[in-house]
């Protein structure tokens, strides 16, 4: 039954698979609606992407993937390691599988159905988060601008254009243009390299791995218990949603939630959810600094992204499509820093900390999967693809919504996971 009103009870108890901002998202706005909550993920509360990730909570800059320009950038990649996007050669059938229907997506008509899925998520994330941390999530949200960084006025002229398009497609974004005195005054950290550069306003940015932290320990203060074992199976049995460790041990509930990020099609397939979903990798790091950082950086030509991050600076970038168990490829970070060095000054590059690689959940046509699947009981949160920080407290809210009232949102009807 899909996006249509559910003859199911109100859930009294709900088992959240996926223990990174969607998952503990949904736990929380359930908990607001009453409703009993258990956690469980195989490592542990933001051990996937939620925590190494930039920490952008940026609606102005959540523009899909499947621009009809990722296809030239992919073909690139196949002979380019360095490259910002990077389809590694493989033999994979699942993972080319997946790559056939994303460049079937690659395609302006696909991409502008995709931003205006994801207006709805845009306009009410920063609130959401608002909302988390006015009620007992104990970790900042800073307001800032993110400003993007341009060797010259022309290279500048690209995200003008996206933004326009944008903004056609419903997502207006307030931003000005900076000539290179401006950019400088902006953004401390710019080498002479950069010229141009356009600042998003009304941007929000968190420490991920603080925020999800804080977020976990606020629905456990609340009642909820984490558990921490791999889920081999999610299936009903007579009214309830049985959840099976790897090891046979066994949860139920009356409902559940599958945000397992990356690694969302391995559950969610058998209940009628044929969007598959893939890793796209994300590396970052972090190095000490010798200028402030007032705020978050862009540098959108070598697709890197930057945040002020315990003093120093955070430093995110490359899509790496590979399995997302896969050990950090060492030429990967190489490529950011070798990209990145020469428009930055004064970082400390050699000093770097904090290495980390994650899992990016990356859906073919560009929209979430949000919602419930084909059993009655179970539902789906994930497929954000780079903004899953962004859009994951609203994301909750609104499915905490659907399982407790059975009425799909609109704003979730572009997101049906039964698409």
């Amino acid at each position: 039954m899909s996006g249509a009103e559910r003859v199911n009870e109100w859930p009294g108890s709900v088992i959240v698979v996926g223990a990174g901002i969607v998952g503990l998202s949904t736990a929380w706005f359930l908990q607001e609606r009453g409703v009993e909550v258990t956690v469980v993920d195989r490592r542990g509360v933001a051990a996937g992407a939620s925590w190494g990730n930039a920490g952008w909570i940026a609606p102005g800059l959540a523009i899909p993937l499947n621009e009809p320009s990722v296809l030239r950038y992919g073909l690139r990649s196949l002979v380019n390691p360095a490259a910002p996007l990077h389809v590694p050669a493989t033999v994979d059938p699942g993972l080319w599988a997946f790559l056939t229907r994303f460049a079937a997506n690659c395609r302006w008509s696909s991409w502008t159905r995709a931003v205006r899925a994801g207006l709805p998520l845009n306009e009410e994330c920063i609130e959401a988060y608002e909302v988390l941390a006015a009620n007992g999530v104990a970790a900042p949200v800073e307001d800032a601008p993110i400003t993007a960084g341009f060797r010259t006025p022309r290279q500048a002229a690209g995200l003008l254009h996206e933004l326009r398009r944008m903004a056609a497609a419903g997502q207006r974004v307030d931003h000005d243009v900076l000539n290179a005195a401006q950019l400088a005054e902006a953004m401390p950290l710019a080498s002479g390299a950069l010229g141009a550069g356009v600042r998003i306003n009304g941007q929000r940015y968190v420490d991920p791995g603080r925020f999800v932290h804080a977020l976990g320990e606020a629905v456990v203060a609340r009642g909820a218990t984490v558990e921490t074992f791999e889920v081999a199976d999610v299936r009903t049995d007579n009214k309830k949603v049985v959840v099976v460790a790897r090891d046979g041990a066994v949860l139920s509930a009356d409902a559940a939630v599958l945000a397992t990020g990356a690694w969302l099609s391995r559950l969610a397939g058998r209940w009628g959810v044929r969007v598959p979903v893939q890793a796209g990798r994300g590396y970052s790091f972090t190095v000490p600094v010798d200028h402030p950082v007032p705020g978050p950086i862009y540098l959108p030509d070598v697709r890197v992204a930057c945040t002020p991050y315990q003093g120093g600076l955070r430093v995110a970038g490359t899509m790496e499509f590979r399995d997302p168990d896969a050990p950090i490829v060492e030429a990967r970070l190489k490529a950011i820093i070798a990209s990145a060095r020469p428009l930055l000054k004064g970082v400390r590059w050699e000093e770097r900390t904090d290495v980390w690689v994650g899992p990016r959940p990356v859906t073919t046509d560009g929209r979430a999967l949000v919602g419930a699947t084909n059993a009655p009981g179970i539902y789906v949160a994930g497929g954000h693809g780079m903004w899953g920080m962004a859009q994951g407290p609203v994301t909750g809210r609104l499915l905490a919504e659907q399982i407790t009232t059975g009425k799909q949102p609109a704003a979730l009807r572009e997101c049906d996971p039964l698409r």
